[in-house]
């Protein structure tokens, strides 16, 4: 639920119907090819500044990034977006409907009410009851799941090929036909209360929580995802259909497929299909977004009991579509992860990762990056014994600061190519691919290729990285969360003051 990272990038007018979306920088990338062949020279790429084109030094794409598919993209009459990328010779394919609407969206009355609808979606439509719908779809063999976040909430299938016509007809019954029986909200009731049950048993998950809670409070994303448990009771039908019928409206939600889909089809299905969906809220009143108002603070929960502290430090981060978003995925990768059960030990790449596993500070450290449309969060998360976490915020503080003076010309290439094939593997298979393209319609209203993504990683300069650590990390307040033996932990005031060097 904490959501990863994912490409974005700002909004582009959708081509109409039909027409299939053309990328200037795989046009470019075609023509460097082809001089590179002929004459021996690369011309120029893009800069990472979105939407500004400036010149680097060489481009160079593999063939597998040339040869991609290509992401069709097209607009029906009601606003409603359908994207599908197609690959040839699959027997498979997933295609889904993602809606910006999540837990940010809601209030602190109806908190919980997004994730409330995904578990009524599965209880029964008027046309099929809950039966007849999870049998249907075991016939199929297919697989049928939803999930929500603070920003979206997604519905989608995997099926076979021939099955994707029902598929769709199955998300469209579920979305805008879901019975909401009184009986079934009460019922589900407990079910969501024993999933917050076994969430705050995770620590991570309540961590992070926690994390937003105080870095975000008083604004949306300071909410959880399941809301409070007073919400959870207290949820009236008329809570969610009121949802339902302020944020699911066709402009607000995307129809994606990869895999075995032919994108003319899938248009003529969501036109079928959704064609009811209003383009407006019934009231005619859009909901604006709550900005998001970062706050320097702390929430520590303390257990003398326990040995073990989990802890979660994090800066005001960039949103998507901020030209920051690529040097801080560099970041992200240069400060990498280190788990002690894992076999590098000492030898990681990653210069805090190597003094965190010399010294034995921590059994876990990653670093997390996570994007929203108009802030995100920049920051480490650590398990690690009670008694060493003095030494351990001195060393993640000293590394993250070094970021701002001295980060090398070797550690930003090696990170260039690990956030490549981070990207790459990322997309492996059709689910992922299609929750990649819904993620990026919903915030961009377009799909990066890999030659852009490329480009944009390559541009990413040693003076971008100092000027982006500057900027988020140098001098500036952050939030924390930690929960557990916590008593050696440093207090808020002494982070602080270790956000920057004195002798610089």
């Amino acid at each position: 639920r904490f959501d990863r990272f994912s490409l974005r990038h700002p909004p582009k007018q959708i081509q109409k119907r039909s027409k299939r979306v053309s990328s200037p920088v795989l046009i470019m990338a075609l023509r460097v090819a082809l001089n590179k062949a002929t004459s021996g020279n690369v011309a120029s790429a893009l800069r990472r500044n979105f939407g500004a084109a400036a010149t680097a030094e060489s481009v160079d794409f593999p063939s597998y990034v040339l040869r991609a598919p290509s992401t069709d993209v097209s607009t029906l009459d009601s606003g409603l977006r359908v994207a599908s990328e197609t690959v040839v010779g699959s027997e498979t394919a997933t295609v889904g409907v993602w809606i910006d609407a999540g837990s940010r969206y809601e209030t602190a009355q109806n908190n919980g009410a997004a994730h409330f609808l995904e578990h009524m979606a599965f209880k029964g439509t008027e046309k099929r009851t809950q039966q007849q719908l999870e049998v249907e779809i075991e016939n199929m063999g297919g697989h049928l799941n939803a999930y929500t976040s603070r920003e979206q909430t997604v519905y989608f299938a995997k099926v076979f090929k021939k099955d994707v016509g029902r598929a769709v007809e199955i998300l469209s019954d579920i979305l805008l036909n879901s019975k909401l029986d009184e009986g079934a909200i009460e019922r589900e009731r407990d079910v969501i209360l024993r999933e917050m049950a076994e969430v705050n048993k995770q620590q991570e998950e309540l961590v992070l929580d926690h994390l937003h809670a105080t870095a975000f409070q008083g604004t949306g994303l300071g909410r959880t995802i399941l809301g409070p448990e007073e919400n959870i009771r207290s949820l009236a039908k008329s809570d969610l259909s009121g949802y339902i019928n302020t944020h699911y409206t066709a402009p607000r939600m995307v129809i994606a497929g990869a895999g075995a889909i032919d994108h003319e089809e899938l248009c003529g299905l969501a036109g079928e299909h959704f064609g009811s969906l209003p383009t407006a809220p019934k009231d005619g009143v859009e909901v604006a977004m709550d900005p998001a108002v970062f706050t320097g603070s702390d929430v520590r929960i303390r257990f003398d009991s326990d040995n073990t502290a989990h802890v979660a430090l994090a800066f005001q981060g960039a949103s998507w579509t901020s030209e920051y978003a690529f040097p801080l995925m560099i970041m992200q990768t240069m400060l990498g992860s280190y788990d002690r059960a894992s076999g590098l030990g000492k030898n990681v790449a990653s210069k805090m990762c190597q003094e965190v596993a010399e010294h034995e500070l921590a059994h876990s450290i990653s670093t997390f990056n996570t994007c929203y449309k108009d802030t995100g969060l920049f920051g480490i998360y650590a398990v690690a014994p009670d008694n060493k976490l003095d030494d351990l915020m001195w060393y993640t503080m000293n590394n993250l600061v070094r970021l701002v003076h001295s980060p090398s010309s070797e550690e930003v290439e090696r990170a260039k190519v690990n956030l490549k094939a981070t990207m790459l593997m990322g997309l492996d298979g059709h689910s992922n691919v299609a929750e990649d393209i819904g993620r990026q319609l919903l915030t961009y209203g377009r799909r990066m290729t890999p030659a852009e993504i490329f480009s944009r990683i390559d541009a990413v300069t040693v003076a971008d990285v100092k000027a982006t650590a500057a900027t988020f990390i140098n001098d500036q307040e952050h939030a924390l969360a930690a929960v557990g033996g916590i008593h050696e932990l440093p207090d808020y005031n002494w982070i602080r003051r270790h956000s920057y060097w004195l002798r610089y």
